[in-house]
C-alpha cells in the first residue's frame, strides 16, 4: 500500500485553521492553546500508527 498522506501538511493546515477561528473571535486564547495540544497529540497519535509502514521486512 502506498500512502500519499503529508501529516507535517496535515498538523500545519489545521492550524492555519485553527488561527483563523481565533482571528474572526470564534476561539479564545485557552480554547486554541487547548484545540492546539489535541491537535497535537492526534498528530503525535497519527505519525505512530504511519511510522514503519514503509519499510520491507528484514530491514
Amino acid at each position: 500500500m502506498t500512502y500519499n498522506f503529508d501529516a507535517e501538511r496535515w498538523r500545519e493546515n489545521q492550524r492555519a485553521l485553527l488561527a483563523a477561528r481565533r482571528e474572526r473571535g470564534e476561539l479564545s486564547d485557552a480554547e486554541l492553546a487547548a484545540a492546539i495540544e489535541e491537535l497535537d497529540r492526534k498528530y503525535d497519535e497519527m505519525v505512530a500508527r504511519l511510522d514503519g509502514t514503509f519499510q520491507l521486512p528484514g530491514r
